[in-house]
């Protein structure tokens, strides 16, 4: 399965460099606001009998370059480079009258490069103005995902947590994969050299590692990501 999502990557990002008899070319820098989601589908432990479904939603922005050429009547791609950003910090939330951490809460960062192809129509609305929808992969690359639990409490008993490497403090823990591949789908608006565009990502991997600790079943999650780039053309060829 891994192996098919790759391929048919590679294959759209050599497709998306064909030009077609002088198409339209534009190259371009992007920023935007971004939201990865890292959705957590745990099954049941057969000692506690329950499971975990949730959804870390963590707020960041998005940079890079891009490369866009039209080829035919409308059809063509954009293709890029990004890095992106996140972070989420929990409520303070009660552990028990019984726990050595009364109250504690979450703070995570995440870190990625992404390599994207999205396949796109344009709709020329108005001159050098346009409608587009696209679609199209991308294949993301982690950089560090880390999670500090902070305690509220007269010392410091804070637990820092690397997704990819595991407890700093060698405590045993899932670990996730540094490769992503996504599913985006979306919709835009340019204006001569100016464009701005919206969507949502699907993750199409499972970053889990290894299976649940406590009773061997594995633990699935999704990667999704929320976008809205703005960017401009500095280069724009007709």
């Amino acid at each position: 399965m891994k192996k098919s999502i790759v391929t048919l990557l590679l294959v759209c990002l050599t497709m998306g460099s064909w030009a077609i008899e002088k198409p339209k070319q534009g190259f371009g820098f992007q920023i935007s606001w971004a939201q990865p989601i890292l959705r957590i589908n745990r099954p049941g432990t057969s000692a506690l009998n329950d499971s975990l479904k949730m959804a870390i939603k963590m707020n960041g922005f998005k940079v890079g370059v891009v490369y866009d050429a039209t080829y035919i009547a409308g059809f063509g791609s954009t293709i890029g480079i990004n890095y992106t950003f996140g972070v989420y910090t929990s409520k303070w939330r009660a552990m028990g009258i019984y726990s050595d951490f009364p109250r504690i809460r979450q703070h995570i960062t995440y870190h990625q490069l992404e390599l994207f192809v999205d396949w796109q129509y344009k709709f020329e609305i108005a001159k050098e103005t346009y409608l587009m929808l696209y679609t199209g992969p991308t294949l993301q690359c982690g950089i560090d995902f880390d999670m500090r639990v902070d305690s509220q409490k007269d010392y410091d008993q804070d637990v820092e947590h690397s997704y990819y490497d595991g407890y700093k403090s060698d405590d045993p823990d899932e670990s996730f994969r540094r490769l992503n591949v996504t599913w985006g789908v979306g919709a835009g608006f340019q204006y001569k050299r100016y464009f701005l565009r919206g969507g949502y990502d699907f993750g199409l991997m499972n970053p889990y590692k290894h299976s649940d600790f406590a009773n061997e079943k594995h633990t699935r999650g999704r990667l999704d990501q929320w976008n809205i780039r703005l960017g401009v053309y500095l280069w724009y060829h007709e």
